[in-house]
């Protein structure tokens, strides 16, 4: 037996999306978006509308980062998915996050979220909401990184949206080898 819950966003998980961006008074900006994800190989899509003080900048300023929401600064992330940009034009250093400039486009990288994915902005479509970001760079702190140099998700501890819940999830146990674990079956 199946439950029907009808045409919904209903994916999981989905990640929590960080967005920042620099306003044209060069003061740090950020979102909390969870409807986003790879769309190609160098390219991420994050469906945003167009009211958004971040999405303003974006579309002047041609450049945002993405960075992962983690357990450490949940309650951060969630404020500034709950109070606007546009009324609230503090709320980056109120959330209690450090902007430091990102070296590869002209949008800040928070330094309190170890993992940054730095864009161009490639395209918007403002009937679709459809944010289109060519990937440029992706930085990670080394406090989340193991022996040999790869993310440690533990260490990263990431949360994604939940969805059917309305919550937050902790990633973080590795439970098989990805293109390897499916070998069992042939």
């Amino acid at each position: 037996m199946r439950k029907d819950f009808g045409a919904k966003p209903y994916t999981y998980p989905q990640p929590v999306l960080m967005i920042a961006t620099y306003g044209e008074d060069g003061k740090p900006d950020v979102m909390n978006a969870a409807w986003g994800g790879i769309s190609d190989d160098k390219e991420i899509s994050i469906c945003v509308s167009e009211n958004h003080k971040t999405t303003e900048n974006i579309l002047k300023k041609g450049a945002f980062t993405v960075s992962m929401a983690d357990v450490e600064h949940m309650t951060a992330c969630d404020y500034v998915g709950i109070v606007s940009g546009n009324k609230e034009p503090d709320k980056f250093v109120k959330a209690g996050f450090t902007a430091e400039k990102s070296e590869k486009v002209d949008a800040p990288i928070i330094k309190e979220l170890p993992i940054c994915i730095e864009c161009k902005l490639k395209s918007y479509d403002k009937d679709t909401c459809r944010l289109i970001g060519e990937i440029v760079n992706v930085s990670v702190d080394e406090s989340v990184l193991d022996e040999n140099g790869n993310v440690d998700v533990a260490k990263a501890a990431p949360i994604t949206f939940d969805p059917f819940n309305n919550a937050y999830i902790r990633l973080g146990e590795k439970v098989g080898d990805a293109f390897k674990a499916g070998m069992a079956l042939k």
